[in-house]
């Protein structure tokens, strides 16, 4: 074989060899090609929403006008309600700003439309010496269907509500009785606000360490909240509410059910006991606001709506 021959043969062979194991790389490559991005939504985002993050895809000329998906029904309860011709919303003074309740995650409480039969519960819980907080919401429908809705998070030092976690769940059949039963209690013939009075005439000034209680209930026509804080006597007088709201969000998001390790208010009931027993009272707070104006529903319409 002529030498020129073999020169062309090996030169072959190398340039074969090295195109092989660059396809070889490519392949290799290809199979080790990251896997897609996962989703981009904020710690705390539903995770309904956040499967679908973003919603819909970015296009500039659609993006304002694309559907978006609807909220789970445990998320808005009353979502999608207008209201009727005689119809008015209840005045609602809880002292949380309607903004305040979107950076929650939570529909405002003052433009929730309750009808006949149909009731909002909710409380609050902000320590005196942090800035941790809680809201639970139930909301119990005329159907019989009750709901609950949670959220937790530091309310300080950044725009939005830091480390939030939340929840929105139905509650079982039935538990719609035990929250129906709250709306004639006498708790909510208190004053907003009140100071501890023993029977000696001495009294509680300031709260500087403890928890602090903002329990709202909302009907139609009428809503009462209150503040309790501090004293085991002041969270004894609505023990009746706080205990089966607090028991309703249990077991449902465990960096919640952690700040609530015990749920057992036996022992404020107790010390309110006490205090009336001895001659003692809860009186009003002299910087105490008034409660908002109530109304009385229009009847609602029983007669079938028009043709067409």
């Amino acid at each position: 074989m002529p030498r020129a021959w073999g020169r062309s043969i090996s030169l072959g062979l190398l340039l074969a060899a090295t195109l092989a194991d660059a396809a070889s790389a490519q392949v290799t490559l290809r199979r080790r090609a990251p896997p897609p991005p996962q989703s981009q939504a904020p710690a705390g985002t539903p995770a309904w929403e956040a499967e679908v993050w973003p919603f819909p895809a970015p296009d500039p000329k659609s993006w304002g006008d694309d559907e978006r998906p609807k909220p789970a029904e445990a998320a808005d309860p009353l979502g999608g309600r207008k209201l009727g011709a005689r119809e008015r919303l209840t005045a609602v003074d809880s002292g949380v700003e309607p903004t305040l309740y979107r950076l929650w995650g939570l529909p405002p409480l003052q433009t929730q439309v309750l009808r006949q039969g149909e009731m909002i519960l909710e409380v609050w819980t902000r320590p005196a010496g942090g800035v941790r907080q809680t809201v639970t919401r139930i909301t119990v429908r005329r159907d019989g269907q009750a709901f609950v809705q949670a959220r937790a998070g530091l309310a300080c030092c950044e725009p939005g509500i830091a480390r939030r976690v939340g929840f929105d769940a139905p509650l079982p059949d039935g538990a719609a009785t035990t929250f129906l039963a709250l709306r004639e209690h006498p708790m909510w013939n208190a004053p907003r606000d009140v100071r501890v009075v023993e029977s000696g005439g001495s009294s509680d000034a300031i709260c500087v360490d403890g928890v602090a209680y903002d329990v709202t209930l909302v009907v139609p026509g009428r809503s009462r909240s209150l503040r309790r804080a501090c004293d085991s006597a002041e969270f004894g007088q609505i023990a009746d509410a706080l205990e089966p709201a607090l028991r309703a969000a249990a077991g449902h998001e465990p960096r919640i059910d952690v700040l609530f390790p015990r749920i057992d208010f036996s022992g404020a009931r107790g010390a309110y006991r006490s205090l009336v027993e001895g001659g003692g009272t809860l009186k009003a707070a002299p910087d105490a606001r008034a409660q908002p104006p109530t109304f009385e529903p229009a009847p609602e319409d029983t007669a079938p709506p028009p043709a067409g």
